[in-house]
């Protein structure tokens, strides 16, 4: 069991840490925090998530505060025996206040269970840029997930009304599926990254990059939502990466290393 619970405020424009409390082999910590705004670094100290953990992210932006929060490294599941793998992310955005929750990826091996769940709770007036990404595999080690089992909640609220519901469920014949014109064609890494406030406007500009590998956009009801689709996780770092950046993004330092 891994939790961290994590709350910045913002003073005079600058914004910094107000609590952190950690427990099991969670850790936080906060490289360069001589700018206006903070960035979070999530750190697993076991390595990796095996079948049966229970991970749990609380983290709160009050009013006016301006946060980045990444993961010291891409987050591996490994086989499980039987139990799944649980991660609960939850993000409360006060008024003003801005959260850009940009992990690295999740990689899944050949018979992982992971079941994840992300709450977000926006203000009024609050501003969001999300990015989840998950990997089948390792390509350059010549890694295929024939079997395993994958649920990604997410729920996402504005000043209490539900703005965005979705569910993404893989399990079983992982590999055979990837294969559906339905779901990646083939693709074993994928992507979707999620803007609030988002627009038109921000769509074109996504729109306008080039990308290698597959991207789509498109916004409604005062939000953009992409999806990527790539080959392998290099090729979708990239994308999402430009993709990021066409929506106004502040990246995180570790991806730029």
């Amino acid at each position: 069991m891994g939790d961290v619970a994590l709350q910045v405020g913002a003073r005079g424009g600058v914004t910094r840490r107000t609590r952190v409390a950690e427990d099991g082999p969670l850790r936080v910590r906060f490289p360069g925090t001589d700018g206006s705004n903070l960035e979070a670094m999530i750190v697993n100290t076991a390595g990796g998530i095996a079948g049966g953990d229970r991970h749990a992210i609380d983290i709160a932006a009050g009013e006016g505060a301006r946060l980045v929060v990444t993961t010291a490294a891409a987050e591996k599941v490994y086989r499980s025996l039987g139990p799944e793998a649980e991660i609960e992310v939850g993000l409360t955005v006060e008024a003003n206040a801005h959260i850009a929750w940009l992990p690295q990826e999740t990689i899944l091996f050949d018979r992982a269970r992971l079941a994840r769940r992300i709450d977000v709770d926006l203000a009024e007036g609050a501003s969001l840029l999300m990015a989840e990404a998950v990997v089948f595999g390792r390509s350059a080690m010549a890694e295929t997930v024939d079997e395993g089992f994958l649920s990604d909640r997410w729920r996402i609220r504005r000043g209490g009304r539900l703005l965005l519901a979705e569910t993404m469920r893989f399990d079983g014949p992982v590999s055979r599926k990837l294969m559906e014109p339905a779901a990646t064609r083939g693709s074993v890494a994928f992507a979707t990254v999620l803007a609030v406030p988002g627009d038109e406007a921000a769509v074109e500009r996504v729109r306008a990059q080039s990308f290698s590998s597959e991207v789509g956009i498109s916004a409604w009801n005062g939000l953009a939502v992409a999806r990527l689709c790539a080959k392998d996780g290099a090729a979708l770092r990239g994308d999402l990466a430009a993709v990021l950046t066409a929506l106004g993004g502040e990246l995180p330092r570790l991806w730029l290393n």
